[in-house]
């Protein structure tokens, strides 16, 4: 066992990537019909774009494949799988390299798998895809640049668009959505850019479309804010309401997934500058009981020794919470929240009282001896439905399964608490 701070997390198991360790924004659990259970993971950043792995039995995760990117120019960032379809984003450095876009690949044979496809969005201005999400299997959901897409200003240039993905072998754009004041040209005025640290522009990071409600697509804008569109036609993408940051808040819309039952989304801003320049960077709920017009409801509460966190080297503060998928193996739970913090690990929140949302659990590795932070860096977070917590780091540490020992009841079937 690794020596670790935590209160009421205990780890199962960790697995270094094949030395790889750089785990990136896309984790999915897939339970295939002979009942073993695979995970996927994006990394970071090259050499690798995935990893995958049989976590049928949690306490000996095994490698079966990894798949790399072209160059170390090029990143697959963010994943989603859908039965055997496997979603990995292109990102390349710099608008003009190649490839920039959407890999498709058959993981009938998980150990094996096949490419089908590619979705190109290089061109222009264009970095290609930043994130993809994918419940259904008939419509891909991308943060991307296009090569028609001229951006106000150089950060803005990622925008929703949806791929119908139902032949997976020719996928095809059927709409997109952005920002008005965003792209060149635009009858609205430009977005002015919020003064901080690190300017990071009004673009899409993530896009959360659940089929229980298949209309509504609920956008973290980084500096566009918190945005809920209105997709009921695919083709014609519209906004339904927008929460704007104050200017005495930091901002960065990073991660924005609804709790539908609850009428709230939980929505972190990453901490994107070390030693909490940019701080505060939290999670917080948003209330969407008017959809039209957004508004805070309340803030997660920030760890006791949270000075000392922002000493440790690297980021310290909010960057993914555990998105929920209705996909056999997700944990589902509209009570309990699980966030990654970078130098705070990963950390575990009650919400049953919406307006006072309690930390319950964390758990924060010792850096990893090459660790180039010197500090843990976790940077996305999974929930099983038996409750296991899947995290990676964004460095060099590689995938670390948890579990909850604590008093509370968890149940991440229903949501429910006892």
């Amino acid at each position: 066992m690794m020596a670790a701070e935590a209160r009421d997390l205990a780890l199962v198991a960790h697995h270094d990537l094949g030395g790889v360790g750089n785990g990136g924004e896309g984790l999915v659990l897939q339970v295939r019909p002979d009942g073993r259970r695979i995970f996927y993971i994006a990394h970071e950043s090259a050499p690798l774009a995935v990893s995958i792995l049989d976590v049928t039995d949690p306490r000996q995760p095994e490698l079966l494949a990894q798949l790399p990117v072209e160059h170390p120019r090029v990143r697959g960032n963010s994943l989603a799988v859908v039965d055997n379809l496997l979603l990995v984003a292109r990102q390349v450095a710099q608008a003009g390299e190649q490839p920039a876009g959407l890999w498709l690949y058959d993981v009938s044979d998980p150990a094996a798998p096949r490419a089908l496809s590619f979705f190109d969005t290089s061109g222009g201005l264009s970095r290609g895809v930043h994130f993809v999400w994918c419940v259904d299997g008939k419509y891909a959901h991308l943060s991307t640049g296009a090569p028609d897409f001229v951006p106000t200003y150089p950060p803005d240039d990622q925008f929703y668009m949806i791929v119908d993905i139902q032949d997976p072998e020719h996928p095809r754009e059927v709409g997109r959505w952005w920002l008005p004041g965003t792209r060149q040209g635009d009858d609205a005025p430009p977005i002015t850019p919020r003064r901080r640290p690190r300017d990071n522009g009004a673009r899409l990071h993530n896009a959360n479309v659940l089929p229980a409600r298949p209309d509504r697509a609920y956008l973290g804008y980084i500096d566009g804010g918190v945005i809920v569109l209105d997709i009921s036609d695919p083709t014609a993408p519209r906004m339904v309401g927008r929460l704007v940051y104050p200017d005495d808040l930091p901002g960065y819309a990073h991660t924005a997934t609804p709790l539908p039952n609850r009428n709230l989304l939980v929505v972190a801003e990453e901490s994107v500058v070390p030693a909490c320049q940019d701080a505060p960077k939290l999670v917080r709920l948003v209330d969407l009981a008017d959809e039209t017009q957004p508004r805070f409801r309340s803030a997660f509460p920030q760890p006791a020794n949270r000075d000392e966190l922002c000493r440790r080297g690297g980021r310290f503060g909010a960057h993914n919470v555990h998105e929920i998928m209705p996909l056999p193996g997700c944990g589902v739970s509209e009570h309990f929240v699980v966030g990654t913090f970078f130098a705070g690990g990963v950390r575990l929140y009650d919400i049953r009282d919406a307006d006072h949302p309690e930390e319950i659990a964390y758990y924060i590795p010792e850096a990893p001896p090459d660790s180039p932070m010197g500090a843990i860096q976790l940077n996305d977070v999974y929930v099983d439905e038996r409750g296991l917590i899947y995290t990676v780091d964004r460095h060099t540490g590689g995938l670390y399964i948890l579990e909850y020992t604590g008093p509370v009841t968890l149940d991440w079937r229903s949501g429910a608490a006892a």
